[in-house]
């Protein structure tokens, strides 16, 4: 797998040119006249700049997305692409029409199988349901017909790719990103000659379309985030974790979620390996994997287009040990987070330190604190996460008896009350035999919402079956959050009397 450091979608400029032309000849080498002319490139990028975007990996140009807007009920089924271009001019580019026409799309082969593809298309999605589109359509070349023209009609040929008979890269790809074959087009693109000059004209229906009205709705911003209830087990090696590691981001980005949260102690079970030591050589060995797993973590919400939560990991610092985790972006930045307060236990089989960092993360979607554990039972430093304005506090734990478990869930619904904002809370389940000072886990990992009328009553979005591994899939909305601080039934976070208290960060 690649290894990135920054990943970043933009709206594509006049000054890109250079490097799209370069881009395209690199992506069709055998299509005459692959590169679009410069003018053609401005001009769209004048008409509908918020259909042109591109993925630049650490500055380098590498998938591009190209599109216009139409009004689809103009147009016969049978076009040509030079009949939906208007010969290059564009001229068929309506700013209010219906759907959205898909010009181009392209990865560089270097930078394929790491799902850059399909970010561009959830962008395309995105973008037609914001602009209340009934769809996007576009006609989709069978580079891999050439090979089988001559005993099989192009309707024959799309049909045994629908069936998985024969593999196309390019029909094969859409088709997993729930586009369907709307009919067969001839002629479309006559210097496709891996085509022999047909395409599938292929269409993603936005099942959000509301026909136009006057009434105005307000956006929505709906996060989903899924929760790992981690089971301990023994692996055989690094590589045995990380592919349950994926497993679990695979299934959930699989689910278009937004965040992915493991609990702490995520790599506890490599620990085993090294079970003959004392307990604070041990967890010091532990640590020599702790980059290893960070850049494992980094590479996955890159490819699988998730912001992942790593939960915890043992890192030594000089002469002193902590309890760290990573959040990992989608774009490829990283940040980190340090356990503030260690609990009597870890100082005492480990001699661990407390961190001293304490901040909310800008991402994608939402602003968002992390605490590890036994910090959420500290209600000043959430307290200072709000005054940030967090939107989500992620809280990824291990506990080992019911009522260690019962002080972090009772604690985090606190929190969520009084700071007016979602809690996550991710936790490990099961035992490890082979680990010293780390036998049993008790869990349940749980979503915790303030408690007004927009809100579950008691409280609790949702809720894992205790002590079992499983998944938590669960959407929540921040304008809800927006609205409770300005119109709630009460405003804990407006109404504390800062003339007599505060907090404050040393």
């Amino acid at each position: 797998m690649k290894s990135f450091d920054k990943v970043d979608l933009e709206y594509l400029k006049p000054s890109d040119y250079n490097d799209l032309k370069e881009l395209m000849l690199k992506c069709y080498p055998r299509v005459e006249d692959a590169a679009w002319e410069e003018t053609h490139f401005k001009k769209l990028i004048e008409l509908f700049p918020e259909g042109q975007v591109g993925i630049k990996v650490d500055g380098k140009l590498v998938a591009v997305a190209l599109a216009i807007l139409i009004d689809y009920k103009f147009f016969q089924e049978d076009h040509t692409y030079i009949e939906m271009t208007g010969n290059d001019t564009f001229k068929t580019h309506t700013p209010d029409g219906d759907t959205m026409y898909g010009l181009d799309i392209m990865v560089h082969p270097d930078y394929r199988g790491v799902r850059l593809g399909r970010r561009l298309y959830d962008y395309r999605k995105e973008l037609c349901e914001q602009k209340n589109l009934k769809s996007i359509v576009f006609g989709g070349r069978l580079p891999n017909y050439a090979k089988y023209h001559k005993e099989l009609s192009p309707k024959e040929y799309i049909r045994k790719v629908k069936n998985k008979e024969i593999y196309d890269p390019v029909l094969n790809f859409q088709l997993s990103n729930d586009f369907i074959v709307k009919r067969l087009a001839r002629n479309y693109l006559p210097e496709d000659q891996a085509s022999h000059e047909h395409a599938a004209l292929l269409e993603w229906v936005n099942i959000y379309y509301e026909k136009p009205s006057k009434s105005i709705k307000p956006n929505k911003s709906v996060v989903r985030m899924g929760l790992v209830q981690w089971q301990m087990r023994s692996y055989s090696g690094f590589d045995d974790l990380k592919a349950q590691i994926e497993y679990f981001v695979d299934t959930v980005s699989g689910y278009e979620a937004d965040f992915l949260l493991f609990p702490e102690y995520i790599n506890a079970p490599l620990m085993a390996e090294f079970n003959d030591l004392s307990e604070p050589d041990a967890i010091r060995k532990l640590a020599g994997y702790t980059n290893k797993m960070r850049n494992v973590f980094a590479e996955f919400a890159i490819s699988y287009n998730i912001n992942i939560i790593t939960g915890s990991m043992p890192e030594v610092r000089g002469d002193s040990l902590y309890n760290v985790g990573h959040l990992c972006k989608r774009n490829g930045e990283i940040e980190s987070y340090e356990k503030i307060h260690v609990t009597p236990d870890e100082v005492k089989a480990w001699g661990m330190s407390g961190g001293d960092k304490i901040r909310v993360f800008d991402t994608d979607a939402g602003r968002v604190g992390v605490l590890i554990c036994y910090d959420v039972e500290f209600p000043e430093l959430s307290r200072l996460l709000a005054e940030e304005e967090m939107d989500i506090l992620f809280v990824p734990f291990m506990t080992d008896t019911q009522n260690g478990y019962s002080r972090v869930r009772n604690c985090a619904m606190a929190r969520a009350i009084e700071n007016e904002c979602y809690v996550a809370v991710a936790g490990s389940v099961g035992n490890l035999p082979k680990v010293h000072n780390m036998d049993m886990q008790y869990g349940q990992s749980v979503v915790f919402t303030p408690c007004d009328f927009s809100f579950p009553t008691n409280g609790i979005k949702a809720e894992a079956t205790p002590n079992t591994e499983m998944m938590l899939l669960v959407d929540v909305d921040l304008d809800l959050l927006k609205e409770l601080h300005q119109n709630g039934s009460v405003r804990t976070l407006k109404d504390r009397r800062k003339d007599l208290y505060d907090v404050i960060l040393k």
